[in-house]
């Protein structure tokens, strides 16, 4: 059973940094791509960013320049940097990790939730 746990969330001014964690844990494979989702109240989720387990990195164009992921594939890790925060950034963050492969699966976090104020 593959568990992703999420931490780092809180609450921010606008212009500050957070900097959120997750870790994977239980079988996984090893080719795979790890990243951030985040829903909005009233809002779809969406891809705040993702990378590879090669280190390809993907991300939505509102965050740009402002947000870094990163990983450390030994501990099945991956992180979020956020800069430059603004109240727009306001969700519940979610980790996700999608194995490559005929029978990969996708598991996701329970979520942390980001406040920047105003």
């Amino acid at each position: 059973q593959v568990q992703l746990v999420e931490s780092g969330g809180g609450l921010v001014q606008a212009g500050g940094s957070l900097r959120l964690s997750c870790a994977a844990s239980g079988s996984i494979f090893s080719s795979n791509a790890m990243g951030w989702y985040r829903q909005a109240p009233g809002k779809q989720r969406e891809l705040v960013a993702a990378i590879t387990s090669g280190g390809s990195t993907n991300y939505a164009d509102s965050v740009k320049g402002r947000f870094t992921i990163s990983r450390e594939n030994t501990k099945n890790s991956v992180y979020l940097q956020m800069n430059s925060l603004k109240p727009e950034d306001t969700a519940v963050y979610y980790c996700n990790l999608v194995e490559y492969g005929l029978n990969g699966m996708d598991y996701w976090g329970k979520g942390t939730l980001v406040t920047v104020s105003s």
